[in-house]
């Protein structure tokens, strides 16, 4: 009997001498798990802005825990309907201002000369929608496709920039184009979404583009352009950096996304330290995906894409889990 009580006794020894010494050790020891890859729940949820067709029938979401698996919302119908303009709901942008409101803008029709805007406190109640003429001030101008929106720290204010062609402006370039719309990137500011600044041209690079969208990367400005030249044709996406936002702009030459298939509607998001870019490989009525930590290098992720059928682009903005619970 003492014999087994002394053989017992050492295990009971041997056995503590596993554990952690602690309730704070053991606490620290569940938290270096809990941060590892796969086995922590996220605080921040990723939502994707888009649009089905032709823009009809409005805003869809999609949300992904992992940038990579997208559940669609709604069953993937319109949680929002266009009301201005042509009455379109084409490219929305969907960001967190500093004031914690989510601010949208969209194309409101092929040929209007202005935007759609609205604001929500919740992503699921919006104000009444505002179509702001950007070009008025260029009577010629034939569209404003592809509008994005930027809150810039360094200017305190809201950049908003889209696509435009005014006709005869660059007659070799155009040339080139589809049908002559051959465009550029125009901006205005904001900082309360009454006033305007005059809209000035952004961004002339020597060529057709389209579907500009910035970032800024703590090291520098990184805007992500569409080359939309169509004789020989491009329809692809390159990179552009600056110190500031007004530039000037440096461009890399080669294209990073892939050149077999036409792209456009680029969406940036960034997830564990690397930038994701999404977009539309519009004639292959698919998406893609790839990632860069410093947009030089790329991997390409299309492989492992899941998206809602039919998805076309425009944003993604990280939400909490509460916002996403009331949109579910």
């Amino acid at each position: 009997m003492v014999r087994i009580l002394f053989i017992s006794f050492i295990f009971s020894l041997l056995l503590t001498g596993c554990q952690p010494q602690n309730r704070a050790e053991q606490a620290a020891s569940e938290e270096i798990t809990a941060q590892q890859p796969g086995n922590r729940e996220r605080s921040e949820i990723l939502l994707f802005a888009s649009f089905r067709g032709n823009g009809e029938d409005g805003l869809h979401l999609s949300y992904s825990e992992d940038g990579l698996n997208w559940t669609a919302l709604n069953n993937d119908e319109s949680v929002l309907a266009p009301q201005v303009g042509t009455k379109l709901m084409r490219d929305p942008v969907i960001i967190r201002g500093p004031d914690n409101r989510f601010h949208m803008v969209w194309t409101s029709g092929w040929e209007d000369a202005a935007i759609g805007l609205a604001h929500s406190d919740n992503l699921r109640d919006w104000s009444e929608q505002v179509l702001v003429p950007v070009m008025k001030g260029f009577p010629a101008a034939k569209n404003a496709w592809a509008p994005e929106i930027y809150w810039d720290d360094a200017t305190q204010q809201y950049w908003i920039y889209w696509a435009s062609t005014i006709p005869g402006t660059y007659p070799d370039t155009e040339k080139q184009a589809d049908k002559g719309w051959d465009h550029r990137i125009f901006a205005t500011t904001t900082k309360d979404f009454t006033t305007f600044s005059p809209t000035e041209l952004f961004y002339q690079p020597g060529f057709n583009v389209i579907d500009a969208a910035i970032v800024n990367t703590g090291k520098n400005y990184t805007m992500l352009v569409k080359d939309e030249t169509r004789y020989p044709p491009a329809k692809h996406l390159l990179v552009a950096t600056a110190n500031t936002i007004y530039g000037p702009w440096q461009l890399q030459q080669a294209p990073f996304s892939p050149t077999d298939v036409w792209v456009e509607g680029p969406a940036i998001i960034e997830l564990d330290g690397w930038y994701y870019v999404y977009f539309d490989q519009y004639t292959e009525h698919s998406f893609g995906v790839m990632r860069t930590r410093d947009f030089k290098e790329w991997e390409n992720l299309t492989r492992q894409l899941n998206m809602p059928q039919g998805s076309r682009h425009g944003s993604i903005v990280k939400i909490t889990r509460e916002e996403l619970s009331v949109l579910m």
